[in-house]
């Protein structure tokens, strides 16, 4: 009895619901027949829909236009004010009446359809949206702004001023675009992020962009007028986007005087003047934190970081002053966990910039007699290696980059670890273990470990196939060595040595883009774009051409100030170099110096 129950439910089921599945295949058929042009198809199928659904407005509409398709105007016509004068709650079905007169070129009798349907809206506000989107459905979107801006006027509860924006946008008015999505913000703040990105399409890094201009001339004016912080958000953001940091930084001091929000918005800052090579700014920025924050992480993160930049920037004879202020942040903050990485950055200063690599090896060594969670061991261990192989200590490296990969096995730490180990092979002249290595990390989580160690791979490989001697490859490893050991002057000089040596090998290419990127690093740029024309000249077809283009372009733009050239590199990489790495990067860059509006 029960199975009998449940069958006749499943039938009842089946009759309700198969002629709704069968209506919605047979209009998808009847939109697949109109797509491949089948009009009269089309037109057979439509007609029996309406005929079962006379409501249905997708019916409707798909057979209007098929009218359309074949010419029969007269038939829409018919259709529309049929529907018309029997559906007072559809005042946009004018617009669609215009729009047939437009398609017969009745330019005037259209007109006036599109004006009664504006009228409409001035007794019936409601309709104000469904009158918008139809106009913008035929991208007439001046009457479409008039259909929103008399909604809200009729109606003053209704907002319609995310919609006028982005017309405003596709019309170019910029300011009004602008000023609409600021009300917006003003009602919500919380779309800020979203409404960043469609602001994004407009403003580029370059301050005298009319759109920047218009939008910094508004927001000084709302600010004026309306202390509202959402003003100052949105100033920083643009000062942020124009990487003009500093004045980004009187935003967020301003936003921080007024709200509890915290200071992780005016540290992101510091990064991004450190990268841009606004020292000061970065500094000026750390020293507001240090003053402000009662929380001691955040301070000595910000004494960290103010450290980092002083040794960037300083001579070496004030090296001691670095050395001192180091020694007096361990003595008040301790040598605990709260401090390791500031512990960490003071052994590599003495390693790395003060040349006391001994005294860098000595000072993680006593912080491993500590007792230390694994995660605390493996980033002391693996600073350690990384100061040994400064030192040519590679198998004492070796020992403790493994260790790092036995302590954190199943985290990107690990990974790191192991191409550590491949590259300290790789110094030594250990190519074999360095490829086995290598192979296991082309796998790897990371993306960007992965692709070094495709690189590398592909370097030794390279260069081991018609050379079983791999003389030129040691003398490359080892000059990538001394880069590392910041001896770049050894560096070039024996990168000499293998231009001249093994000249048409396969190592010479890999190594004008090292000597070029070492060129730079001294400033010598004439000598490092003389080595990139040179690559490019006899390597065109080789896998770093891209990169010799890129660096090129990068040189021309921001070293030696000639754009033109610039834009000519960067559009051979559009054009010629599609899967590049740089391609994204270079295509921007390239519209920017022609002159295009930025999507």
């Amino acid at each position: 009895m029960k199975n009998s129950c449940m069958r006749i439910l499943y039938v009842i089921l089946l009759f309700f619901l198969l002629p709704f599945s069968g209506f919605s295949q047979t209009e998808q058929l009847a939109k697949n027949y109109f797509d491949r042009g089948e009009f009269e198809k089309a037109l057979n199928i439509y007609q029996k829909l309406l005929k079962e659904e006379p409501g249905n407005a997708s019916h409707f509409a798909g057979l209007i236009a098929t009218h359309q398709q074949l010419e029969q105007f007269e038939k829409a016509e018919e259709l529309l004010q049929e529907r018309i004068n029997n559906t007072a709650n559809a005042p946009h079905y004018l617009v669609e009446l215009g729009h047939n007169y437009e398609l017969q070129k009745r330019n005037e009798q259209a007109a006036q359809f599109y004006d009664e349907a504006l009228r409409a809206i001035e007794s019936r506000p409601n309709y104000a949206y469904s009158i918008a989107r139809t106009f913008e459905k035929y991208s007439l979107l001046d009457r479409a702004v008039k259909a929103y801006e008399l909604g809200m006027k009729m109606n003053p509860d209704a907002e319609y001023h995310v919609q006028l924006a982005r017309l405003y946008g596709e019309q170019g008015e910029l300011e009004k675009m602008f000023s609409n999505y600021i009300d917006v913000l003003a009602l919500n703040p919380g779309l800020l992020p979203g409404v960043s990105r469609i602001y994004g399409q407009f403003i580029t890094d370059d301050p005298t962009n009319e759109a920047n201009v218009i939008f910094k001339n508004l927001l000084l004016k709302k600010l004026q007028e309306d202390q509202n912080i959402l003003f100052n958000q949105m100033l920083s953001w643009l000062f942020v986007q124009q990487k003009e940091y500093k004045k980004a930084f009187l935003q967020e001091k301003a936003i921080y005087r007024r709200n509890d929000q915290g200071l992780g918005s005016i540290m992101q800052l510091t990064t991004l003047a450190k990268e841009e090579g606004e020292s000061e700014t970065a500094l000026e920025v750390l020293n507001f934190i240090i003053e402000e924050t009662p929380q001691e992480d955040i301070k000595i993160q910000a004494h960290q970081l103010r450290l980092n930049i002083l040794q960037d920037i300083l001579p070496e004879e004030k090296y001691a002053e670095i050395e001192t202020s180091y020694r007096e942040l361990l003595e008040t903050y301790g040598t605990g966990f709260s401090t390791l990485s500031l512990q960490i950055d003071f052994a590599n200063f003495l390693a790395f910039k003060d040349g006391r690599v001994e005294e860098g090896e000595q000072l993680l060594k006593s912080y491993l007699k500590n007792k230390l969670k694994k995660f605390e061991e493996a980033a002391v261990k693996m600073a350690l290696a990384d100061i040994l192989v400064l030192d040519e200590k590679f198998n004492e490296a070796l020992i403790y980059f493994t260790q790092v990969q036995n302590l954190v096995e199943n985290d990107v730490i690990a990974q790191m670890a192991r191409f550590k180990v491949a590259k300290t092979s790789y110094y030594k002249g250990d190519f074999k273990w360095a490829v086995i290595q290598l192979d296991v990390l082309k796998a790897a989580t990371s993306q960007l470990i992965a692709n070094d160690a495709m690189e590398l791979s592909l370097l030794i490989s390279e260069n081991s196939l018609e050379d079983s001697t791999q003389t030129a490859l040691k003398k490359y490893a080892r000059a990538e060595l001394l880069a590392f050991q910041k001896k770049e002057d050894e560096a070039i000089q024996l990168l000499d040595s293998v231009l001249l040596q093994h000249k048409g090998e396969k190592i010479e290419d890999d190594a004008l883009l090292a000597q070029g990127k070492l060129y730079e690093e001294q400033g010598a740029y004439e000598k490092a774009e003389a080595n990139y024309l040179k690559l490019i000249e006899y390597y065109n077809d080789g896998v770093l051409a891209d990169n010799a283009h890129f660096r090129l372009a990068e040189l021309y733009l921001r070293e030696l100030d000639e754009p033109e050239k610039a834009r000519d590199f960067y559009e051979k990489i559009v054009f010629n170099y599609a899967d590049s790495i740089y391609f994204v990067d270079a295509r921007k860059k390239f519209r920017r110096l022609r002159g295009d509006a930025l999507e």
